[in-house]
């Protein structure tokens, strides 16, 4: 052994003050005092390690290279080794009573950002930040360990605590990369699987709570809280041939029918547990693919400490729910749709985040990811709080991590939620408590230039992807590209034409008529977006019933009633969206903690079998038939045929495509069938029944038209021709002409 820690002319000991600063774990900037400093001869080398009684300097070999003095505190070592330069690798050997061990000194290693990520971290444009930020198991000049970084800017001290340090912020304490505000670390020798949290001393030298890493990839089980160590997700994919016909999915022309799925409820397993991943992948992507939707949207899988909120309070935006396994689960759940030409969608939720101790709130002793302007940064009606939009990190933060999902999950699309919760600075607040903004308005200008940001950003990094706003307001061309003046969404979700059809659906037939109007309505601003008709989950939650209890009359009646709806739902102009349980009419309403009641299709002949079967013949012909679907949001393929008709509640209207081939649809939402009823058409020939919700096989009476109907020339509703049709009782059907 060397020991040099007297060498002459050599003082390698800090001031004392800066040395039992790093023994309390206040110092703010620790590699300006641990590691290895070179001087001429050698370099001096200081540690400080709770625990050991000795340090030893060792080589590769582990031949002793000089032992420290212990200096100041306890455990806190320092010493002049000779020969020991910046190109010689070292690590550390301790011991404690009789008791030794080696290993590698954190503060020996460089900086982990790169100069050009500073940059754009400080300026708010890293869109790829996600690979930088959070833990990354890695090799850091042949030592495996994990690089630590995270976004900490007010500060004094952030420290990495764990299993792997006895939770003692002393011994892992970061540097703070000024320019930009974030501390990293590489600490050797722990991996994939380790907990951790941030422990964090605020501005005022006050101690925050641990905090989860807000660019972790992992957390853990709920109820509890901590980060995991698993970098990005390792996944060798198998969805090419499904990337290679994507491209125009977001495309309004193209037919689109969203299953919305809660992963938690949509099945369960054994004793009410969780599927995960895997477990719900192949069942799920084969039920979607029999009833023929074209995509599934998942609501957020985000971690969400509160499995009540249903993810819409999430903490841990870049981690998948732990609940139902891993990441790379997740993503073998998405490939796995894909495989099966299936589209993926997910809730996304940049709108708010919980309060949780352990969450972004206040995360450095300041708030710094929501707004400090509690009228701006605090939701009333959720207690949760509001992302400072307007602050180029936390922007930054918000679009990286949209575009991270569709990175490293092939993810199709993304469904941001409550956007009129952002977009208005008045939303659900009284007078007195919010301000307007600087043109004297109530929009929040900022939040504004955050969707637009994020819309772009999807747009040029993954063009075949889409955005869907969950927008429930009159705000204008939320659906219209940015350089038109819009929000840049491809869709928004028809919140008005729901509420209406909904209201007139539950009226018992006899009074539909003075309420005619709920049905029609919608095609007066059909065309001001591109639309989503959606009947989702928020329908049938909080005493609102399950659709098929919202209909009214005996069973028979809610559920042809249920039927008549949705061959109305999907022949109206639009892209369709179903919660899960609707397409078999389960009677109660969802609950999220238990499966949906599967055991009601189970029976052959069944009226839920039935509904189920037609929402599967919908979903068929609305892809197979370009006038339902090519025009959806184009005035040029709807018509009016007949709304005159209030006292019998009936309705028809003509779908066409651009080749002009055209679908007649009638409505008659009276229990009471009409024969001989004739309606108007634009052509002659044939006009084959093509899809008639009464059927037998659906559970109807099979009052029809037995295959087809020959049109007359016979002028009503102002057309040259008509046919003669049998309207079956609480049905819709669907008339296609042989062209």
């Amino acid at each position: 052994m060397s020991s040099t820690t007297n060498a002459p002319g050599i003082d390698h000991r800090p001031d004392e003050s800066q040395a039992w600063e790093i023994g309390r774990g206040v110092h703010g900037d620790p590699f300006a005092i641990l590691g290895r400093f070179e001087v001429e001869g050698g370099s001096i080398v200081r540690v400080y390690r709770p625990g050991a009684h000795s340090a030893t300097v060792v080589d590769a070999a582990g031949r002793e290279l000089g032992q420290l003095e212990q200096f100041g505190p306890e455990e806190f070592y320092s010493g002049f080794v000779p020969g020991l330069t910046a190109q010689t690798p070292y690590h550390m050997r301790y011991t404690h009573k009789d008791e030794a061990w080696e290993e590698e000194d954190p503060y020996r290693f460089g900086p982990i950002l790169g100069e050009q990520d500073v940059y754009l971290l400080a300026e708010g444009n890293h869109y790829r930040m996600y690979e930088k930020l959070g833990a990354h198991p890695m090799d850091n000049g042949g030592v495996k360990g994990t690089a630590f970084a995270v976004w900490a800017p007010n500060a004094r001290r952030v420290s990495v605590v764990g299993n792997f340090n006895s939770w003692d912020g002393r011994r892992s304490v970061m540097r703070k990369r000024h320019e930009c505000g974030v501390w990293e670390l590489f600490i050797p020798h722990i991996g994939k699987g380790e907990i951790y949290k941030y422990e964090v001393i605020g501005p005022d030298g006050a101690m925050q709570p641990l905090k989860a890493d807000p660019v972790g990839f992992r957390q853990e089980l709920a109820p509890s809280t901590a980060s995991v160590v698993q970098g990005l997700v390792q996944h060798e994919w198998k969805d090419q041939a499904f990337q290679s016909h994507s491209a125009g999915w977001q495309n309004r022309e193209k037919p689109i029918a969203i299953y919305e799925v809660h992963l938690g409820s949509w099945q369960r397993g054994s004793e009410n547990r969780f599927l995960d991943y895997d477990e719900i992948a192949e069942k799920l992507a084969t039920y979607v693919e029999e009833m023929g939707f074209t995509h599934v949207e998942l609501m957020p899988v985000s971690e969400h400490p509160f499995y009540g909120s249903w993810g819409y309070q999430p903490i841990g935006m870049f981690s998948p729910s732990s609940r139902y396994g891993s990441p790379e689960g997740f993503a073998r759940l998405v490939d796995t749709m894909h495989q099966k030409g299936i589209g993926v969608l997910v809730d996304w939720v940049p709108g708010h985040f919980p309060t949780d101790s352990h969450g972004p709130g206040l995360f450095d002793g300041r708030p710094i990811y929501e707004h400090p302007n509690p009228n701006r940064g605090f939701h009333k009606d959720w207690n949760t709080l509001i992302y400072d939009y307007g602050r180029p990190e936390v922007k930054n933060y918000l679009v990286a991590n949209g575009l991270y999902w569709l990175d490293q999950f092939h993810i199709d699309g993304l469904r941001i939620d409550a956007v009129a919760s952002m977009l208005y600075l008045d939303y659900s607040r009284n007078d007195g408590e919010w301000e307007p903004n600087i043109h004297g308005g109530r929009e929040n200008l900022e939040a504004m230039a955050f969707l637009k940001d994020t819309n772009e950003r999807v747009g040029e990094y993954f063009p075949k992807a889409s955005t869907h706003a969950e927008e429930s307001t009159a705000f204008p061309d939320v659906s219209r590209p940015t350089y038109a003046g819009g929000l840049g969404f491809h869709f928004k979700w028809n919140m008005g034409w729901m509420h209406d059809t909904l209201h007139y659906m539950q009226e018992d037939p006899i009074n539909r008529r003075y309420h005619h109007h709920h049905m029609t309505f919608g095609m007066v601003y059909a065309y001001s977006e591109n639309f989503v008709l959606p009947i989702s989950h928020d329908e049938v939650v909080y005493g609102k019933g399950s659709m098929i209890e919202k209909m009214p009359g005996d069973e028979w009646q809610k559920f042809a009633n249920l039927r008549a709806y949705y061959g109305f739902m999907w022949t109206h102009p639009g892209k369709k969206l179903l919660f899960m349980g609707q397409e078999f009419g389960q009677w109660r309403e969802w609950n999220h903690d238990q499966s949906l009641d599967w055991h009601l299709v189970e029976e052959e002949g069944s009226r839920h079998k039935g509904l189920q079967t037609l929402v599967r013949d919908l979903n068929r012909m609305y892809r197979e038939i370009p006038a339902l679907h090519e025009l959806d949001c184009e005035p040029a393929g709807f018509e009016w045929v007949d709304t005159a008709n209030v006292e019998q509640s009936i309705l028809a209207y003509a779908r066409k495509d651009r080749a002009g081939r055209t679908v007649l649809i009638v409505c008659n939402f009276t229990p009471v069938p009409r024969h001989d009823y004739r309606v108007g058409v634009s052509k002659a020939g044939t006009w084959t029944e093509r899809l008639n919700t009464d059927a037998e096989v659906y559970g109807g009476s099979n009052v029809g038209n037995m295959g087809g109907k020959e049109a007359e020339e016979h002028s009503v509703h102002g057309r040259p021709y008509s046919i003669s049709l049998s309207l079956p009782p609480l049905g819709t059907i669907v008339m296609v002409h042989e062209d």
